[in-house]
């Protein structure tokens, strides 16, 4: 059942034989004018088509004197969207969309299709015309009849779709921006409140040993000292790493990163990162296996984002490896372009569904959803790795852990 609406706007009719318009469409002239047999011609610019568009005119203008018509000519190319509304598969095509029920003629064969639909379009006509006569004179001219359609409506209809859907889209980008934020929020009190009391109980203790009396004994060794100290180093590190996380998130996942690269040790750069995580993994009782040859070229990269990859990665693999577990990192030297680093660990690994989903911005497992974090680490880790022209994947089996593997090229 086609459905009636008011046309915002009326395109021409075209004659079918001299191209010149069979209505009068000025704004004062009612909708209801135009004769109640609405046909649409789809057309296009292949001199083939329009040999057959030329005979199918022909025949309509012949039909004319039996019934009367409007005609409204469309070329695909122009209204390509128009195509799609009404569902074509082939040109030229003709279409009935006015009385109900729609039709549509094509085919080599359209002209001997449309003498043999013609007279049975002449009496849907004539049931139409009887209806509304009918129905007005029931309805006592209270309700105007209903408006013909129009293939405006289908133009207007189908840019309203396109803008709605253009809306939605829109909508939803929104509401995961808010939702990442609301998250981001919600745990900021907790996940940062963590390190910086850390490091402010280790601060005050240190502060503490330093205003004892003279002649005092310090209650603090140098070895506790020093332990202070680093622990202090360590988690301030951290809430500047999370801070961090948290910029390049907001900044949203079109943000441009900015690299500032040079040549680099990247074995001295694990190794260092390896330190910072000593006592994370002291404390799981982690076994930490490393690879890492004395013979690496030079790479070409930024340090500090390269760095924070890596950090990342090990804090991912300290978090989801059980105590007592194996975390293991190494260094491959793959071709003469480029070396691959791989952090595995021994923890519950990841669906194989979600192993390219782990990578999109603020994306989440299911069982990590109840747990502190954003959901940005990995997506910033494969923004950085992607700028500096390498790559970075996932291999895991459940129950048997994962390995995450990134690329970067080699200093030449």
């Amino acid at each position: 059942m086609v459905n009636y609406f008011h046309p915002i706007e009326k395109l021409n009719s075209v004659n079918p034989t001299s191209g010149t318009d069979d209505t009068d469409c000025s704004p004062e002239q009612p909708a209801n004018s135009a004769p109640p047999l609405q046909l649409l011609l789809f057309v296009d610019k292949r001199p083939s088509s329009r040999e057959q568009t030329r005979h199918i005119r022909k025949s309509l203008q012949a039909l004319k004197a039996e019934c009367d018509f409007e005609l409204q000519v469309i070329d695909v190319g122009e209204q390509p969207d128009l195509a799609e509304h009404f569902k074509l598969l082939a040109t030229p095509s003709l279409l009935k969309i006015h009385p109900d029920p729609r039709q549509t003629l094509a085919g080599s064969n359209l002209i001997a299709q449309l003498e043999h639909w013609w007279p049975r379009w002449q009496r849907s006509v004539e049931e139409y015309s009887a209806q509304q006569k009918s129905a007005s004179a029931l309805a006592n001219n209270l309700a105007d009849p209903k408006p013909i359609y129009s293939v405006a409506c289908a133009t207007e209809l189908v840019q309203l779709a396109d803008e709605v859907f253009r809306l939605k889209q829109e909508k939803e980008h929104l509401q995961e921006q808010l939702q990442l934020k609301d998250r981001i929020i919600a745990m900021l009190a907790h996940d940062l409140r963590n390190p910086l009391t850390a490091a402010s109980l280790a601060l005050e203790t240190l502060e503490s040993n330093q205003k004892v009396k003279e002649g005092q004994k310090s209650r603090l060794t140098p070895t506790l000292a020093a332990h202070l100290m680093k622990q202090a180093r360590r988690q301030i590190r951290i809430v500047d790493r999370m801070i961090t996380d948290i910029l390049e998130a907001a900044r949203g996942t079109n943000a441009q990163l900015h690299i500032q690269a040079k040549r680099i040790e990247l074995g001295a750069i694990c190794q260092d990162v390896i330190l910072q995580f000593e006592d994370k993994f002291q404390a799981k009782s982690l076994n930490l296996e490393t690879d890492i040859p004395a013979d690496l070229p030079l790479i070409y990269a930024d340090p500090d984002r390269i760095k924070q990859v890596i950090v990342n990665l090990l804090d991912n693999a300290c978090k989801y490896t059980p105590e007592q577990g194996t975390v293991n990192l190494s260094i491959l030297h793959r071709t003469a372009y480029k070396v691959q680093v791989s952090i595995c660990n021994s923890g519950p690994g990841i669906p194989e569904e979600n192993c390219e989903r782990i990578f999109e911005d603020s994306y989440r497992l299911q069982r990590d959803k109840s747990t502190d974090g954003y959901g940005i680490g990995l997506s910033l880790c494969q923004g950085i790795i992607r700028a500096h022209y390498g790559q970075i994947w996932v291999d895991s089996v459940p129950d048997r852990g994962s390995c995450f593997h990134f690329t970067l090229p080699i200093q030449k």
